[in-house]
């Protein structure tokens, strides 16, 4: 995967993440909440991901 497919996938579970933790606090639902939140954590990882292969190339 290069940089910006990385960056795709990370935008994409942070948003998620940020809905389903909405979603759980509106629903007094602390375990999707935590899944929203982790996911949110996995959208960050991939995004340095992304950057770190944005800064030493796409062959990482």
């Amino acid at each position: 995967m290069g940089e910006l497919t990385d960056k795709a996938k990370a935008a994409g579970n942070k948003a998620m993440g940020a809905v389903k933790e909405a979603v759980g606090k509106n629903r007094r639902d602390p375990d999707l909440v935590a899944e929203g939140q982790a996911q949110k954590a996995k959208g960050t990882v991939q995004d340095i991901k992304g950057s770190v292969k944005g800064a030493l190339g796409d062959k990482i």
